[in-house]
């Protein structure tokens, strides 16, 4: 085994660069530890971990960048450190799309580009809020990826946008369409007369997805972060949202997506809510359908059916069924016929983060006893992320499993070592697993776990056992990974492909229970 640890003084690259690259290294051959990130504390802490935290490393500011990498040879570490450097180099020298030349500084970017009036800033939270001010005060509207921001910043931020006429969208906000243009993590939609409003990613790729589907499109998808609708920043940026939604000409139908706000920001939303006189259809994740109906909006329960209810008043005589086929349901209940005695659970491995929440709630309401890490009911917490116990989901992008690695949408091999685990345990019936395309996501993210999939299936064939795997894949046709050839390599592979994440959850539901409420 060897190791090396280079630390490169004042070389900032962002944490989306730095992500898609660790990706990268980890899955060449013969690497078996590999961190290119900013010398954070808990970067630091992460070698330390893996034991390549050197004196140098130690030493090393925010500012640095550390590139660590052990493999099975020197020849291997050599090739990769060289590997990195000409990545990282190649986006220093070439000129991007539109021949403009990358830069070092905030008020360099506004001179190669004095007509921008976006500024999206991904640095280390510490920094994060300082740019986003330096932002605003050149009236520019503003995308925070960054998280690791305090509330109390971000309600600063909020209230200086509001006041300015500006969207401060995040912080931790991974999902942006603005006038067509994908932001970080999102698809490729059709323009139509749709707008959203969310704090959720995951949530906001889908909802824009399956609008899509049906073949409807949007206006704006505007995010907002998670915590916007936390009682301590009050809805600013999902009222903004709504807002610029209910004067836009070209917008007819506004859909609002989260998790349930606090009860005094539910009350100030809907407030604002009934006094619009357009269509508005919300989709607060296990939150309550009365107060949203008595003001007028419609109330959807999962994600695919706030699309669906938004495209329905849009276009009255759409076709928005959703109901399971027959066919599916006599699948399934053929599968259920195939299962052991001792296969009863459920096993979700999610990348996305909101995926995960719609899938504890439609189980959940299913009847179904469920343990998740995004839980928020205290006797639905997983008690040990590392073994599972009964209907299980994981959102594989929580902290606890990307801690100095890549989000799984950037680098979906991440989860195989956790497929392979659920697919020994004699208890698993269904493997539930999703696939985002899109910006942002990995370029072939179904080849990258495929093997393991096939694996998985021969494994528990070999003890006997009919292992079932439901995936859904949250992409339109348009997306550049191509959607076709995605789901043909799972269809091949003997994995039922849901079209929607509703669907694969009551499927999942339908055969271990037997029924779908």
């Amino acid at each position: 085994m060897a190791a090396k640890v280079i630390v490169e003084k004042n070389a900032y690259h962002d944490s989306v660069t730095l992500m898609s690259l660790s990706g990268k290294i980890l899955s060449r051959e013969g690497v078996e530890e590999a961190v290119v990130s900013m010398a954070t504390e808990m970067n630091k802490d992460l070698l330390a971990n893996i034991g390549l935290l050197t004196d140098n490393a130690s030493d090393a500011t925010e500012n640095d960048l550390i590139i660590a990498v052990k493999a099975i040879n020197e020849a291997i570490v050599e090739d990769t450190i060289a590997f990195v450097d000409s990545e990282l180099n190649a986006k220093k020298k070439k000129k991007g799309k539109g021949g403009h030349q990358s830069v070092q500084t905030f008020s360099a970017a506004l001179n190669t580009l004095p007509d921008a009036n976006m500024a999206i800033i991904s640095v280390p939270g510490e920094y994060a809020a300082r740019e986003a001010r330096q932002a605003l005060a050149n009236d520019l509207h503003v995308m925070l990826f960054s998280d690791n921001v305090s509330i109390e910043d971000e309600r600063e931020l909020k209230e200086l946008g509001r006041e300015k006429g500006l969207f401060v969208m995040g912080p931790d906000c991974g999902t942006a369409i603005l006038n067509q243009t994908g932001l970080c993590f999102a698809n490729k939609v059709k323009q139509g007369g749709i707008g959203l409003v969310a704090a959720s990613g995951t949530g906001l790729q889908e909802v824009a997805v399956q609008i899509d589907r049906l073949g409807y499109g949007i206006t704006q998808a505007i995010g907002t972060g998670g915590r916007d609708l936390h009682e301590d920043i009050g809805g600013i940026m999902m009222l903004e949202g709504l807002t610029a939604l209910a004067a836009d000409e070209h917008t007819e139908v506004i859909i609002l997506i989260s998790k349930p706000p606090a009860k005094a920001v539910q009350r100030k939303i809907l407030e604002v809510v009934e006094q619009i006189t357009k269509p508005v259809v919300i989709n607060f994740l296990d939150g309550e359908r009365e107060p949203i109906e008595a003001v007028g909006a419609s109330f959807a329960p999962t994600l695919i059916e706030a699309a669906r209810q938004a495209v329905k008043r849009l276009d009255p005589e759409a076709k928005v069924d959703g109901d399971l086929p027959l066919a599916t349901k006599n699948w399934a209940s053929d599968e259920r016929t195939q299962l052991s005695s001792q296969q009863h659970y459920i096993r979700g491995l999610f990348c996305g983060g909101t995926l995960t929440s719609e899938a504890l709630s439609i189980i959940r309401s299913n009847g179904e006893a469920v343990k998740s890490n995004v839980a928020k009911i205290a006797e639905e917490k997983i008690e040990n992320l590392e073994v599972s116990a009964g209907h299980s989901l994981l959102d594989m992008g929580d902290d606890a499993f990307t801690k100095g690695k890549p989000h799984p949408m950037i680098e979906p091999s991440l989860r195989n070592d956790r497929i392979l685990q659920e697919a020994k345990d004699p208890e698993t019936a269904v493997l539930l697993l999703d696939f985002e395309l899109g910006y942002g996501a990995h370029e072939d993210p179904v080849g990258e776990s495929i093997d393991t999939i096939k694996e998985a299936i021969e494994l528990a064939k070999q003890e006997k056992r009919h292992l079932i795997v439901i995936a859904y894949i949250c992409a339109t046709l348009a997306d550049k990974q191509d959607y076709q050839a995605q789901e043909k390599a799972l269809l091949e592979a003997g994995v039922y492909v849901a079209n929607s994440n509703e669907m694969a959850s009551k499927l999942a539901c339908l055969i271990t229970k037997g029924e779908v409420i």
